[in-house]
């Protein structure tokens, strides 16, 4: 009898996603294991537990996937747990912590594509202004905008939230983010004014900037944003939009809907990767955005 694919699902949460455990069930993992609360210094006990319990090929068809809401903790954890193993017990690894890993590189691959399309270097240079983004999309967005050679700042509404979520992610990752506070509106639009690229990455159902607001970003070419709740995250943006014009600006705008349908696809694509790897893989934010820059480029042919 063939051994089936197993997916323990780590969270500190109380609770495991029920949109995590849909995803990796239509990726084809026959048993599903959620486990609730799991701290750092437990995350090496419970992979030893699943790796020596099955044996090297057991290993093959087995998995691990660590979610959460912290972007920073799910990053150690996934570190913790890649340590914990050595050859040949050995399984895949998959962090995707509220989804942010996999919704942040879709929405910067989106707008990197934008970005091309309009003759840029893509991200290279950019000017980019996350508002709302000391959140968990907003923090991963930062970093993978920053490896692409963007200026990136956080928004915020305190300065304080903005300027440590900045430099505690900066350091974590290995990049220069900037935090600024724009909880008023003489701050956004002043953070709005140099501003190439503008992603709306606050909770749902907040708009963060205004038609007037976005008046001031005089240089803006990339308006994205995240939010499918009423109203948008930005004025004008709907979860449609997939690269249309912004009236009243010189920008193309990308809707939640297209940045969600590939998210899903990444998502997709990455618990199935694991699932059919011969050998044990580990995937986090970016290999996550490596992969949405697969289906962009499907997508435009």
């Amino acid at each position: 009898m063939e051994r089936p694919y197993i997916l323990h699902m780590f969270t500190p949460g109380p609770q495991m996603s029920p949109f995590d455990v849909n995803m990796a069930a239509d990726a084809g993992y026959q048993i599903l294991v959620p486990y609730c609360q799991v701290t750092l210094e437990g995350i090496a006990g419970l992979t030893q537990d699943a790796i020596f319990s099955r044996g090297p090929k057991g290993a093959v068809r087995t998995g691990l996937f660590i979610g959460g809401r912290d972007v920073m903790l799910a990053d150690e954890m996934l570190e913790h747990a890649r340590k914990s193993m050595f050859p040949p017990f050995t399984v895949s690894l998959c962090a995707d912590p509220s989804g942010a890993y996999t919704t942040a590189a879709a929405m910067v691959a989106c707008t990197e594509a934008a970005l091309r399309r309009a003759g840029r270097d893509g991200l290279k240079d950019a000017q980019v202004l996350l508002l709302g983004g000391t959140g968990p999309v907003g923090r991963v967005a930062g970093v993978l905008c920053a490896r692409e050679g963007a200026r990136v700042t956080l928004g915020s509404r305190k300065a304080a939230d903005a300027e440590q979520a900045a430099r505690d992610t900066g350091a974590r990752f290995g990049v220069s983010l900037q935090g600024a506070s724009t909880g008023k509106a003489e701050e956004l639009r002043a953070a709005l004014a140099p501003a190439d690229v503008v992603l709306a990455v606050a909770a749902a159902g907040i708009q963060v900037a205004g038609e007037a607001d976005l008046a001031a970003a005089k240089n803006l070419r990339v308006a994205a944003d995240i939010n499918a709740v009423p109203p948008s995250g930005l004025a004008g943006v709907g979860a449609q939009d997939d690269a249309r014009p912004l009236a009243g600006t010189s920008a193309v705008a990308i809707g939640a809907l297209a940045v969600g349908n590939v998210k899903y696809q990444v998502q997709h694509r990455l618990l199935t990767r694991m699932r059919e790897a011969e050998r044990a893989v580990v995937f986090g934010f970016a290999e996550a955005f490596a992969t949405a820059r697969e289906v962009v480029a499907e997508k435009s042919r």
